[in-house]
């Protein structure tokens, strides 16, 4: 299975948006951060949007932040919203006509791997991909400050689990 570039380009601008959740990000900034095409972005954030998984803000001073918490945003769901409009082969179409529907045992274990692969990434959150990451702040994070009080903050966290 891949996945299309729409759906990673709204992982990734997620992962912007967590990983600088103080702040209002716009399209320019992802663009330049994940090396992708403002225009294409722009269709993902509107589809975001939609889901809830963005708030936008309209006007000069605009741009869009997460729609919710980091911790309750499932890889799972977003992959399902993105991936759903697409179907995994031409057979798993209403309007393809295939000689061998009806008769064809593939498509019951595909849709059941399918399910499986969703189910894998359903209790996977997005704070989980971001925290504590320093690698991922480093290319991520829009402001200098931001990395700093992270690192602080994760360091200060993995010393209190240590002395545990």
């Amino acid at each position: 299975m891949r996945l299309t570039t729409r759906t990673n380009l709204a992982l990734r601008t997620l992962m912007v948006c967590a990983v600088n959740p103080d702040r209002i990000v716009r399209k320019s900034d992802v663009a330049k951060a994940i090396n992708a095409s403002e225009n294409h972005l722009a269709q993902v954030v509107n589809q975001l949007g939609q889901e809830g998984f963005l708030t936008t803000l309209r006007g000069r001073n605009g741009g869009f932040t997460l729609g919710m918490p980091a911790e309750e945003i499932s890889v799972g769901r977003l992959f399902r919203k993105f991936e759903a409009e697409l179907p995994f082969m031409e057979c798993f179409t209403d309007d393809k006509i295939c000689p061998l529907k009806g008769v064809c045992r593939v498509a019951t274990p595909l849709h059941r791997a399918i399910e499986a692969f969703y189910a894998a990434l359903d209790p996977v959150m997005l704070t989980e991909l971001v925290e504590c990451n320093a690698e991922l702040d480093a290319i991520l994070a829009l402001a200098p400050s931001a990395r700093m009080v992270k690192t602080a903050a994760c360091s200060a966290e993995s010393g209190a689990v240590a002395r545990a």
